[in-house]
């Protein structure tokens, strides 16, 4: 593999040559002499410079399109020239979503690899529409995500069932009663997810059947991460949308409490996505040890 061509993906993927080294383990200036000879040998430039920032030229992005292509191919040999061997190698580049990433995947992932201790795997986080993206985009092979946008593009396979609670402060005024009417969720504060969450667009849909908007509701704040909210929950009278297996310890605590809402009830899938019509046998391998464990219907 040309090492030129990874620091050149390196860089194009962050857009940050201090960022490329650190991750490369080499120095600033080494991916600078690296792009360079890359952009001699092609006689274009790969970047635009603007100060401290850098972009993609029109060069740089077509042979970002074909180094991913051939970092795909590179991966598939090695994983099943790997197989000629009694132990399975190569690289697994999956992506989760907030809630996946934070309480499901990590047994998943201990699981896979006591079966292939061979196999390394790196984990991409983000919301829902960021591992989406990133599926799209080639950088991971494999996504675990909350809820179902419907790409075209992708394949959706149930993974788990979950379900969403109305939870809040043990200390709330309303954690004593012991069901909360649709009048009720106008009048009280929400902490929500940010825009692009799974989470978001499932309460959004679970509104529009109870003849709710999320605009109907008071947000106080939009919090970025499931940890976050459930800290600020638990230091304010605010409530909150969450999935039943991100609160299940502090449930137990007896620290949040789950409200009832009258003629609602939200449950979802978290879903295994890959490339439409796209398959490797490293990716296959991992969403086989998956189903077996879980008993899905691929």
């Amino acid at each position: 593999m040309d090492f030129r061509l990874k620091v050149f993906y390196t860089v194009a993927i962050r857009l940050n040559f201090t960022k490329a080294a650190t991750e490369l383990y080499i120095t600033q200036p080494a991916v600078s002499k690296h792009i360079q000879e890359l952009e001699e040998t092609y006689k274009t430039k790969l970047f635009e410079r603007n100060g401290s920032k850098i972009a993609l030229t029109l060069a740089g992005e077509i042979l970002l399109k074909h180094t991913k292509e051939i970092f795909e191919i590179y991966r598939e040999i090695d994983f099943e020239m790997s197989s000629f061997i009694s132990e399975r190698q190569g690289l697994l580049r999956l992506g989760a979503s907030t809630t996946i990433s934070q309480y499901i995947i990590s047994p998943v992932l201990a699981r896979f690899h006591q079966k292939q201790r061979d196999i390394k795997v790196n984990l991409l986080n983000g919301n829902t529409e960021q591992i989406e993206n990133a599926l799209i985009n080639k950088e991971i092979e494999i996504g675990i995500v909350e809820g179902q946008s419907k790409n075209q593009s992708i394949k959706y396979i149930p993974f788990l069932k979950d379900e969403l609670v109305l939870v809040c402060s043990n200390k709330n005024p309303f954690a004593k009663k012991n069901e909360i009417s649709v009048n009720d969720l106008k009048s009280m504060k929400f902490i929500t997810r940010e825009r692009g969450s799974g989470t978001l667009e499932v309460i959004e849909f679970a509104l529009k059947n109870i003849n709710l908007k999320l605009s109907d509701l008071e947000i106080e704040m939009q919090l970025g991460s499931t940890e976050s909210i459930k800290s600020y929950l638990l230091n304010s009278d605010c409530f909150a949308f969450m999935s039943i297996h991100a609160v299940s310890k502090e449930l137990k605590n007896r620290e949040l409490i789950v409200l009832d809402v009258e003629n609602m009830a939200i449950e979802r899938y978290f879903y295994i996505i890959t490339l439409l019509g796209k398959s490797d046998p490293l990716s296959e391998l991992f969403i086989q040890n998956i189903s077996s464990h879980y008993n899905l219907k691929l």
